[in-house]
């Protein structure tokens, strides 16, 4: 630590002060990083010209399209929240699975999965499933705390399942193209739902009381008019996944595009089931400049911090603490799980993202680990933090449309077992890489060292009269405002 000086650690743990305080994150960032910028100034760590690259930081965090899916899958969750295709699937599946003890469950995973597909947001799902399911799954017998953790459970899956939010911001901060990380999270979501399915299964072969099949006088469709429920429902949602997802994996439209026609296709859905209007589109405009906002100021933060700390050599401090862990590769990669699970407890996906996630990448570049791997590994990890006791965002949604029989204690009960199947498939992503590796095909490699030759001999006239200062910004995977690799 004195080999890099006290001004990094003493950030860090600034940082991690002011945010289990309770300081919202993206002011804590920039008023840390300003405070020990001017307190590296002053101490001769860097001269005032270092900040020079703040603005230029910024203003590529503005120009950057690749964030504008951002608003975009947002809108288009906030708008099928309200559009009745989380209705149509769990009733056509649920009529489909109810004879079967553990059937309503069953329904409520699949439909999470496909709401994921859809959506790319865990609130949309939360509250959809949570409305329609739970006051059933109580109707008919099934235990509080089974009935709650699933339908949290399952709406969390939309953060690993394209187009998930978290690998589009996870893809721009590795470095590398959202179409790999979502062809790379095919096999956890897999892995996931795969998961929770035999957990359910379990419990209906050995505890079947829990998860009780719906009783005759409740299964109102039979033959043809529950195969019409059924496709009614699935149709328009396949629609919607290949207008979202098959158009990036065809290469055929950016994550951006894609999102834009998601939203426009949101919109169609919406008027089909009749349920647009003015109120429908206000709604899901301010939750969308809300969420949106939010993301920006944390960026802006985090790119104000992230440009001190690495004047201050934090990236060669974090770099050489976290190399020098025993076991290598497999014992970063540990230690990062562990690390991230519990900041889980404090910090929203966002804030890892934006905080966290840049602090580690010299240390991964440096042990060669695959970027996507890596990406999915933490975007598994990070979705816990969803179902953490007492501040898992999705316990939140769920506390909030539950029925007043539902106590607190059996949503946070109820959410352990799942949090130990997700760490289970976090950990078998550690141990089988191909899981990930194997979606992503043959990609060309580039040799980077006959790209640096060919570099070095170019020359650019009077580029040495430019009179630019010679300054070192700290890796270029930490330029927030560096183009999109798309």
């Amino acid at each position: 630590m004195l080999e890099y000086g006290l001004m990094a650690p003493t950030m860090f743990a600034g940082l991690i002060c002011f945010l289990l305080i309770g300081f919202p994150a993206a002011f804590s960032l920039s008023a840390l990083g300003l405070f020990f910028g001017a307190l590296a100034i002053h101490t001769g760590y860097f001269g005032p010209e270092f900040l020079q690259a703040l603005p230029y930081r910024t203003f590529g965090i503005m120009s950057n399209d690749l964030l504008l899916a951002i608003p975009f899958f947002t809108f288009l969750g906030a708008v099928l929240e309200r559009s009745g295709l989380a209705e149509d699937l769990l009733e056509g599946a649920g009529q489909l699975f109810g004879p079967f003890p553990g059937g309503l469950a069953f329904a409520v995973i699949l439909v999470g999965a496909v709401l994921g597909a859809v959506t790319g947001t865990v609130a949309a799902s939360v509250i959809a499933m949570g409305m329609i399911s739970l006051p059933v799954m109580l109707k008919y017998g099934y235990d509080m705390r089974v009935g709650t953790g699933v339908i949290a459970a399952s709406g969390t899956i939309a953060q690993v399942i394209p187009p998930s939010l978290v690998l589009i911001i996870l893809a721009d901060q590795l470095g590398v193209s959202v179409g790999d990380m979502y062809l790379g999270a095919i096999g956890p979501s897999m892995l996931q739902v795969g998961a929770f399915l035999l957990f359910i299964l379990a419990l209906a072969i050995f505890r079947p009381q829990l998860v009780p099949a719906l009783p005759v006088e409740a299964r109102t469709l039979h033959g043809w008019a529950l195969v019409a429920k059924v496709a009614w429902g699935m149709v328009p949602s396949l629609v919607l996944i290949f207008l979202v997802l098959g158009t990036i994996f065809l290469g055929l439209a950016t994550p951006t595009e894609a999102g834009a026609m998601g939203a426009v296709g949101a919109i169609l859905l919406s008027v089909l089931h009749r349920r647009f209007s003015k109120t429908l589109v206000w709604q899901a405009m301010q939750t969308t400049a809300r969420i949106t906002s939010m993301v920006v100021f944390i960026l802006i933060g985090a790119t104000v911090f992230s440009l001190v700390f690495q004047g201050v050599n934090g990236g060669r401090w974090i770099e050489h603490m976290l190399s020098s862990l025993p076991g290598g590769r497999t014992g970063f990669l540990l230690f990062v799980m562990v690390f991230v699970f519990f900041l889980a407890f404090f910090l929203d996906f966002f804030e890892i993202c934006f905080i966290v996630v840049p602090m580690l990448l010299p240390t991964a570049h440096a042990l060669d680990i695959n970027m996507v791997w890596f990406g999915l590994l933490l975007c598994v990890n990070i979705q816990t933090s969803f179902m953490h006791p007492p501040f898992g965002f999705a316990l939140f949604y769920l506390r909030g449309i539950a029925p007043k029989e539902v106590k607190s204690r059996d949503i946070y009960w109820g959410s352990i077992p799942w949090i130990c199947l997700q760490l289970i498939v976090v950990f078998t992503l550690v141990f089988w890489p191909e899981s990930v590796t194997y979606w992503l095909g043959e990609h060309v490699q580039m040799d980077e060292s006959a790209v640096e030759h060919e570099l070095d001999s170019l020359s650019i006239p009077g580029g040495d009269d430019l009179g630019a200062p010679d300054l070192d910004f700290g890796p270029p995977s930490l330029d927030l405002g560096s183009p999109p690799n798309q």
